[in-house]
């Protein structure tokens, strides 16, 4: 029975509350995790917790009831479906019998609580009359955590040991003592501890702050509410993704998505294969037709691809109410053991596990297209293309670091039947924020030159796509980058319901003596020309212009160079894939084209192929006085709209790439 058909006797003796009440605390959990995680943000040290977001909180019940979580913050999605297993791994593990008042523990392990080693969890129980009703746990990534690599950012590494220290479910205090132990083990393995310490402590203050609000909670509700609305709260999510799914018609559906590679060479390609199966009410994942594990550390863990399932089926079916622990139970996935998507250690090394992940969301959205209909999901850019330098101020020999602020991390999302998209933003499994230039530029030695969209890089539609992003950096003192695209074979920006795909971008360097800011008194422009003088890093480029370009372009992979030198002077660029459109282009709103136009998402030239509209004047120059000829774009959409349909083996014939994989 649905819960809204419940009367209120059957209401109370389910729930333990009446409806106000138990809505109330269920609101009243999901504010204390917002005001933990702003908390965090408002008191953090580290660039990537500060400027980035990259943490999350969540609010657990007791053992006896399955560790059930109510409330999740909405911070990174990364985090949210590794979170209930999670927390329940590492306290069991530990020994809910050897937990005390005033005990917090920790867990960095990505195979006992998902995402990678960075990620440390601070897990803290609430004790009331003597008894665990509660924990709160925060999740967040500490800047450094040993290995090979500095902050471990690198698609390189071969195995768990290079990756740095993995801490077991440890106290980190006792009876809110620190326990010295723990916090020398920290110290002595990890670099940037002054900064790794300030942000523990301030994780330490906020698991109090939750703790605080929920035994106050439970003083004025007493323990049968408090419960109550936890299982409320998750009964609540999971009776709305069951209606999600219904919505679903039966059916069973497949996809594939690429990885382009990893860290050894680019000899191998990884496909993530997913098969769903919708039957009422219920969904499986199958993703038993998944490449091996990957040589390197650019795996995910089984809680991962937990997460990727759930947060795909957010999106497609139920996008309108809070995720809980409770969301997934109406989906089963079957995974095999040691794929990328499942990877054991000691050779399956987890670390960038959100390129497999995202992987399988991608591949539910295509799988998932022509049923969707008018529901479809357009593709976001895809990969963070992700690059971390680090170095030394030459003025006093302080180590600097730089990981997720300088290259392709922010970029488009792919448009769907609420209009355009964003430009700007974390792909769809992220959700995060973009660190101010202010602050890039203040911690370490470079500068922003560009941050900016690129004109004619947007899928086309109805609704378009997010423009491609342009990020140039300029370099101050010698440091060493690591740079890791891996999402260019094929093209992650697709689009849906007759929308278009969105262009492709890539990434190239200049040394000083290939361009020279200060001699030129000027920042490298856009033109095509100034590739000529670049160095590739990654992408699908030209080999003699050196511009991204699917049509004449061969691969070049990034990872060959381990570690890259720079110099004073270098200056790198990192394009993003645009985002995918959605819905016919010539359906779409002529005013929204001229203000594309206006704005500069879109070109004269653009506007005319893409869109059928005849647009005249200077958009650069001119943007205000732009005009619309009416009567030739009347005549253009209707002969455009008469082309003869593509026929759909000659449509997938055009996607195939040299080596038969679709674009």
């Amino acid at each position: 029975m649905a819960i809204k058909d419940l009367n209120d006797k059957e209401f109370f003796e389910r729930f333990g509350s009446d409806r106000f009440t138990a809505s109330v605390l269920s609101s009243k959990y999901r504010n204390i995790v917002q005001r933990t995680c702003r908390g965090l943000l408002n008191t953090a040290f580290s660039v990537i917790l500060r400027d980035w977001y990259d943490f999350a909180a969540a609010i657990s019940g007791p053992p006896e009831m399955g560790f059930p979580q109510p409330a999740m913050s909405d911070s990174l999605l990364v985090f949210l479906g590794t979170m209930p297993e999670g927390v329940a791994n590492i306290v069991n593990e530990f020994g809910i019998e050897n937990l005390q008042p005033g005990d917090v523990l920790i867990c960095n392990d990505p195979y006992r609580k998902g995402t990678h080693i960075n990620d440390n969890a601070f897990i803290r129980p609430v004790f009331h009359n003597g008894k665990i009703v509660a924990f709160v746990s925060l999740l967040a990534h500490l800047i450094d955590m040993g290995g090979t690599v500095p902050a471990g950012f690198s698609g390189s590494k071969l195995n768990i040991y290079e990756n740095g220290i993995v801490i077991p479910p440890t106290l980190l205090y006792r009876d809110d003592q620190p326990v010295k132990s723990t916090w020398k083990l920290y110290a002595d393995n990890t670099r940037f501890f002054a900064v790794t310490l300030s942000d523990m402590l301030s994780m330490y203050q906020n698991l109090l702050l939750a703790e605080k609000e929920l035994l106050s909670t439970v003083d004025k509700y007493g323990l049968n509410a408090f419960w109550g609305a936890m299982k409320y709260a998750c009964d609540i999510s999971e009776e709305s993704m069951r209606d999600g799914i219904l919505r679903i018609p039966d059916g069973d559906y497949e996809a594939t998505e690429l990885i382009d590679c990893d860290g050894v060479d680019d000899s191998e390609e990884y496909t993530v294969r997913v098969k769903i199966k919708i039957r009422k009410d219920k969904a499986e994942f199958d993703l038993s037709g998944t490449s091996r594990q990957a040589r390197t550390c650019i795996n995910a863990s089984w809680l991962d691809t937990k997460t990727a399932v759930l947060v795909a089926m957010k999106w497609a079916a139920d996008p309108k109410t809070p995720i809980t622990s409770a969301s997934m139970k109406p989906i089963d996935i079957v995974l095999p053991e040691g794929t990328i998507v499942s990877a054991m250690p000691p050779d399956g090394a987890v670390f960038m596990y959100w390129e497999a992940a995202g992987s399988i969301l991608y591949a539910t959205w295509r799988a998932l297209e022509q049923t969707l209909g008018e529901d479809a999901l357009a593709g976001d850019y895809g990969t963070l293309s992700l690059h971390s330098a680090n170095g030394i101020w030459p003025e006093d020999n302080r180590p600097w670091i730089t990981m997720a602020q300088c290259g392709g991390e922010h970029g488009p999302l792919g448009a769907n039947k609420g209009g355009d998209a964003d430009s700007y933003i974390l792909p769809a499994l992220g959700n995060g924020l973009d660190p101010a230039t202010e602050a890039i530029e203040l911690d370490v030695p470079t500068v922003v030159l560009r941050k900016e969209y690129i004109t004619d890089t947007a899928g086309a539609g109805k609704y378009r796509g997010g423009a491609s992003v342009v990020r140039d950096t300029y370099w101050l003192t010698e440091n060493e980058s690591y740079s890791i695209p891996l999402h260019y074979k094929q093209s992650p920006g697709f689009g849906v319901y007759k929308g278009k795909d969105a262009k492709m971008g890539g990434v190239w360097k200049w040394e000083k003596q290939d361009f020279d800011v200060v001699k030129e008194q000027n920042i490298p422009p856009l033109d095509k020309e100034i590739y000529k003088d670049s160095t590739i890093i990654g992408g699908i480029i030209d080999p003699e212009t050196k511009v991204a370009d699917r049509e004449t372009g061969e691969y070049f992979y990034a990872l060959k160079t381990f570690v890259y030198q720079n110099s004073p002077g270098t200056i790198w660029r990192y394009i993003t894939t645009g985002g995918g459109g959605y819905g016919d282009a010539l359906e779409r709103d002529i005013e929204a084209v001229t203000r594309d136009v206006r704005n500069e998402y879109v070109s004269i030239e653009g506007a005319r192929k893409d869109y059928g509209v005849v647009i005249q004047g200077d958009p650069h120059w001119d943007p205000e006085n732009l005009t619309v000829d009416l009567e030739a774009t009347r005549k253009l959409r209707a002969k455009l709209k008469k082309k003869p349909a593509i026929r759909k083996q000659d449509y997938l014939e055009r996607r195939k790439g040299p080596e038969g994989y679709q674009l």
